[in-house]
């Protein structure tokens, strides 16, 4: 399988014109663009899905519905509607339309996860609402994902407590704020 391709960017979000492998913008700790989707159902439960064992970071760790990297030449809405499509299979009949994503908020982070793993990200956060939706009529990427489940705020909440979550603090900020104004 060929290695993604991604847009570097500089400190301020901006791209440079440079495009590298993914394991190179990592192991140099280049700026880049992800992002993260929050899919939220009818009974306002969050989509949550457990990392594969094999994932080079965050392995068996419970995350947010959907995150990637953008690769390069795409935006943030084409990257979301992809990695949903990759990551989380959604069997309702119909397409998600880019029309049916919410933009929340970007913002930046920086992990070092080891030596020649250096995540420097800016991340668009998006959510998803969802009506008809439920571990049913989903499917997952098994290189991906190895489990999927729907929880109301609360058992988030708990979760992020317990340390059983990726840490995404801003998004879960958000979506606490966003399901309590509703």
């Amino acid at each position: 399988m060929k290695e993604e391709l991604i847009d570097v960017l500089n400190e301020n979000g901006i791209k440079t014109g440079k495009v590298l492998p993914r394991s190179e913008v990592h192991k140099q700790g280049l700026w880049h663009r992800a992002i993260v989707v929050a899919i939220i159902n009818e009974k306002n439960e969050i989509l949550i899905q457990q990392r594969s064992a094999n994932k080079e970071k965050n392995a068996n760790m419970w995350d947010i519905s959907v995150a990637g990297h953008l690769s390069a030449g795409q935006d943030s809405l084409q990257a979301a509607n992809r990695e949903i499509s990759e990551e989380v299979t959604v069997c309702l009949g119909y397409n998600i339309e880019v029309k049916d994503f919410r933009f929340m908020f970007s913002f930046r982070k920086q992990q070092v996860f080891s030596e020649n793993f250096i995540e420097n990200q800016f991340y668009d956060f998006f959510i998803l609402r969802q009506i008809g939706i439920n571990e049913n009529n989903l499917g997952f990427q098994k290189e991906e994902v190895q489990a999927i489940k729907f929880v109301n705020i609360s058992t988030l909440n708990e979760m992020r407590e317990n340390n059983e979550l990726v840490e995404r603090d801003e998004c879960y900020d958000a979506l606490t704020d966003y399901l309590f104004r509703i």
